[in-house]
């Protein structure tokens, strides 16, 4: 169990950079995408989103498979140095517990959100009204876009946008307000974009988006990625719904009515009112020209290159980075006071004395060694038998004792 969670704590800290990167060189190759289709955008930030997921993914199992023993020969190639340097680590290792806790409380909290809007939205499936006339209407729609599904209509009171639910038996949702105010042709039109989501199975990667917000909730890149998800995808279904009606003023329109209502936003469905309104109908009467850009793909190839690089210099430079890890700690009740050799006494020996000694997984001393001579064998020699009798507690990685060394020094003077 201690693997898991100290595995789970450093792969949350290490997405912290990790997130920053994909988002970043995300956000430059959707800039230098602007003027492609919004087809592409989409797919470029579900990538990323991706990546969000499988990039932790592969610490966590890498983690996993990084024994104690493994670190601990990291830890004992550093020396002194290395124990001095990896205070600010053995911190953070000591509060990853803690950390994970958190986490995990939060995602729960999460997961439970989730859970209930699933439910609300089973439950308005099955209690929601039924319309004869706009049900076929609707499979008539879907029927000109190739789907095979059968794709359910329900009205809805607590409801004030049209979404969409489901994906092996899909389910649009329909405000009644929107049924009883607004004129048919521009409900038609809005019940096509929805269409449009269950055609290219949006609802299956919208899940999936719902996922990695709540794995990776405390990194803004993923939120900010998932609002770009959403409004690309909202853009292509208008694009699809525009051409099935062959009108994109009448979409246009309908968007329009949309954004003079409150409406809330079902995040575990799609809406209609997903994205920025007003972009959306500017994009529907004001379509930009779509322009190929090779210098951007370029530059795309060379940003990404330039990532991947960074990452495997990143995992290099890791193998020399010590383990996180507790220093051994003496306890000072089981040291015996060195005794100084007759011989050295007598010829009033005086010196300081360097020793460096192993520390086994029990909290025993199995070794030692002479790092710094006092200028007197007795005197080293009597050093090396006293820390010998001490004990001390051993030093740990990811929570679990290993074998280290560490160094202490002895001063023998005369009063």
């Amino acid at each position: 169990m201690n693997e898991i969670i100290h595995a789970a704590g450093w792969t949350l800290i290490h997405f912290l950079w990790q997130g920053a990167l994909v988002g970043l060189a995300a956000a430059t190759l959707l800039w230098l995408m602007r003027g492609a289709r919004p087809a592409a955008r989409y797919g470029l930030a579900c990538a990323a989103m991706l990546a969000c997921l499988l990039w932790p993914a592969f610490e966590f199992a890498s983690a996993l498979q990084a024994t104690p023993h493994s670190l601990q020969a990291l830890v004992l190639a550093g020396g002194a140095d290395t124990f001095a340097q990896s205070d600010l680590l053995a911190s953070i290792d000591n509060r990853l517990p803690l950390l994970v806790a958190a986490w995990l409380a939060c995602v729960g909290a999460l997961a439970l959100r989730s859970v209930l809007g699933l439910a609300w939205i089973a439950r308005a499936r099955r209690t929601g009204g039924r319309n004869q006339h706009w049900q076929q209407r609707l499979s008539q729609l879907a029927a000109r876009l190739g789907i095979r599904r059968e794709v359910g209509l329900r009205i809805v009171e607590a409801l004030a946008s049209p979404i969409t639910a489901g994906w092996w038996r899909p389910v649009v949702l329909v405000p009644a307000a929107l049924v009883a105010r607004m004129p048919p042709e521009l409900l038609e039109a809005l019940l096509a974009h929805e269409l449009a989501h269950v055609r290219r199975h949006d609802y299956l990667v919208n899940l999936l988006q719902n996922v990695v917000e709540t794995l990776l909730f405390y990194h803004p890149a993923v939120w900010w990625l998932s609002r770009r998800i959403r409004h690309e995808r909202e853009l292509v279904a208008d694009g699809i719904a525009a051409q099935l009606t062959g009108e994109p003023r009448r979409l246009a329109l309908a968007l329009s009515e949309l954004e003079k209502m409150q409406f809330a936003s079902q995040r575990l469905a799609l809406a209609a009112d997903g994205g920025d309104l007003m972009q959306r109908i500017r994009h529907l009467m004001l379509p930009p020209q779509q322009r190929s850009n090779w210098k951007g793909l370029l530059a795309a190839f060379g940003i990404t290159a330039a990532c991947l690089a960074g990452y495997a210099n990143a995992r290099v430079d890791a193998a020399s980075v010590p383990a996180a890890r507790t220093p051994a700690v003496v306890d000072f009740r089981s040291c015996a006071k060195p005794l100084w050799p007759q011989e050295d006494l007598q010829a009033e020996h005086t010196g300081a004395v360097t020793l460096s000694f192993r520390i086994n997984a029990k909290g025993d001393v199995t070794g030692s060694r002479v790092v710094r001579s006092s200028g007197h064998v007795g005197l080293d020699k009597a050093a090396q038998n006293g820390i010998g009798k001490c004990r001390f507690s051993p030093a740990k990685v990811r929570g679990k004792p290993v074998e280290s060394w560490q160094q202490m020094q002895y001063v023998w003077t005369l009063d």
